[in-house]
C-alpha cells in the first residue's frame, strides 16, 4: 500500500509517470542540476506552434490549450479544450448567466478527464446554471491568484469565486520555473505536454522580511528560448531558495548552500541545525513547508482583499489527498494546519475536501488502497469529480443568493422554463 500511495503522490505532484530528462549521474550540485534542466529547441518550437495541452501566455507563462492527452481512465485519451474566454469548455446551461468562476491547479481544471466530466459540469448540471473553469495544471496558489485577478476584471467576471488550493500548490507559488524541478519525472512529449515554464511568483525579500511579487522573467516567445541555455538557467535560478530546498528534499542534489539558506531560515525563525547532517533533508523539507505556507497566507490576504474590494463572495477549497489527508488519517494532524487556522481566524468561507473524503472512507468497507482506486488515477477520475461535486454542493447552495433554480420553492403549475427550453416563451 505504501508503494501505491507513493506512486499516486508522485503522479499528483509532478503530473506524469513517464521519464523526461535525466538528473546527472550520482547526486549533482545544485548548479549541475540547473544546467540539466534546459529544454530542447524542438520542444519549445512545438509548444509555441501547437497543438499542445498548454499554450504560451506572456503573463502567466501558460494557459490551457486544445489537446487530447492520453492519460485518462481505462487508458483512454481525454478531450481537453478551451472557449474563447480561456475557460475550459463547458456545456451545461452555457447560455445562461454565470455566477461562479473557479480557479486553481489541475484539480480545478480536472486534468485526466474530458470536458464534460469535470466537477464543475456535474455541479452545474445539478444546480441548473453554468460554472466556469479557469483552473490550469501546474499552477500554484499565486499563479491561480494572478489568473483570478486578470479574469475577474473582464466582462466574464463573476460574483462568486471558488479558489482551490491543492497539495504542493503552496510551494509552486515560490518557484520561478516549476519545470526546473519536475524535469526528472515529466515527459514533455516533444512539446505537446510542455508547461511549467517561467511565470510570476512570490519570494521573501531577505532585506525587508516581506513577501514580494515577481513578474515572469520570460514574457515573450523569443525570450522563452533562454530555457535552452544551461548557463542562463543557472544564473536566473541559482538564488531561487524554494527550488534549492525542494530539490534537496526530493534527493535530487547533494547539498545546500548554507550562505543562502541561513538568512532565509533566520527570517522565518526556523532553527536549522547544520551539525545534524542526517536530518538536513527533513529540516529542509520543514523549512520549505514554513516558507510556502507563509507565502500562501500572504496570497490569501490578497485574494480576500480583492474579493472585498470588488464586492465578490469567496470560497476557498482545501484538498491534499497525498499528504495532508494521509497525515490526518494516520496521525490526526496535518502539515497545513497553519492555513486552516488562518481561514478560521480570518472568517474566510472554506471547504475542506480532506475531511469529506476521509468521512466517506470511514463508511466504506474497502481497504484504503481499494477505496482510493475508486476515485483517483493520479487526479480524480470521472467518479472522483462527481463525488467532489456532490460533496461541495450543499455549501455552494447555501452560499448562493438567490438559490439555484433547483433549490427554490416553486409551484409545479407555474414553472418558468425560459432560458432552459428554446421554444418556451
Amino acid at each position: 500500500m505504501k508503494n501505491f500511495i507513493f506512486e499516486l503522490m508522485i503522479i499528483g505532484m509532478l503530473g506524469g509517470m513517464r521519464t523526461g530528462a535525466a538528473v546527472p549521474e550520482g547526486k549533482p550540485s545544485f548548479e549541475e542540476f540547473l544546467k540539466a534542466s534546459t529544454v530542447s529547441r524542438p520542444v519549445i518550437d512545438r509548444f509555441l506552434s501547437g497543438p499542445s495541452w498548454a499554450q504560451f501566455d506572456p503573463e502567466l507563462g501558460y494557459v490551457l490549450g486544445n489537446y487530447l492527452p492520453a492519460d485518462g481512465v481505462d487508458h483512454s485519451a481525454t478531450i481537453s479544450t478551451i472557449q474563447s474566454n480561456g475557460a475550459r469548455t463547458s456545456f451545461m446551461y452555457a447560455g445562461k448567466n454565470c455566477r461562479i468562476n473557479t480557479y486553481g491547479d489541475s484539480f480545478t481544471q480536472c486534468h485526466q478527464v474530458s470536458d464534460g466530466e469535470t466537477w464543475q459540469e456535474y455541479l452545474a448540471g445539478h444546480l441548473g446554471e453554468p460554472i466556469r473553469n479557469f483552473g490550469m495544471g501546474g499552477y500554484g496558489v499565486y499563479q491561480a491568484y494572478r489568473r483570478l485577478l486578470r479574469e475577474e476584471q473582464t466582462k466574464h467576471g463573476a460574483e462568486y469565486l471558488i479558489f482551490y488550493i491543492w497539495g504542493d500548490d503552496h510551494i509552486r507559488s515560490l518557484l520561478r520555473c516549476r519545470h526546473a524541478i519536475i524535469y526528472p519525472k515529466w515527459d514533455d512529449q516533444g512539446g505537446r505536454m510542455f508547461h511549467n515554464n517561467f511565470w510570476p511568483n512570490v519570494e521573501l525579500d531577505l532585506a525587508s522580511g516581506k513577501f514580494v511579487e515577481k513578474e515572469n522573467l520570460l514574457a515573450s516567445t523569443n525570450e522563452l528560448y533562454h530555457m535552452t541555455e544551461p548557463q542562463w538557467m543557472v544564473e536566473h535560478l541559482k538564488d531561487d531558495f524554494a527550488l534549492q530546498l525542494f530539490a534537496y528534499k526530493l534527493g535530487y542534489i547533494r547539498d545546500l548552500d548554507r550562505k543562502q539558506i541561513d538568512p532565509l531560515a533566520a527570517r522565518l525563525d526556523f532553527p536549522m541545525d547544520w551539525s545534524q547532517t542526517t536530518t538536513l533533508p527533513s529540516q529542509a523539507a520543514d523549512l520549505l513547508d514554513r516558507y510556502s505556507l507563509r507565502a500562501t497566507r500572504f496570497i490569501l490576504d490578497k485574494v480576500r482583499d480583492f474579493a472585498r474590494q470588488e464586492h465578490k463572495k469567496l470560497m476557498v477549497v482545501l484538498f491534499d489527498p497525498y499528504r495532508a489527508m494521509v497525515e490526518i488519517r494516520q496521525k490526526g494532524t496535518r502539515y497545513d494546519q497553519e492555513i486552516v487556522a488562518y481561514l478560521k481566524s480570518e472568517k474566510v468561507n472554506y471547504f475542506d475536501m480532506n475531511e469529506m473524503q476521509l468521512a466517506d472512507f470511514k463508511q466504506s468497507k474497502l481497504s484504503y488502497q481499494d477505496y482510493m482506486k475508486q476515485y483517483f488515477i493520479g487526479h480524480y477520475n470521472p467518479a472522483g469529480n462527481h463525488f467532489f461535486a456532490y460533496s461541495i454542493k450543499d455549501q455552494v447552495v447555501s452560499w448562493l443568493d438567490p438559490k439555484p433554480v433547483t433549490y427554490r420553492s416553486a409551484d409545479p403549475q407555474t414553472i418558468d422554463f425560459r432560458g432552459y427550453l428554446p421554444e418556451y416563451h
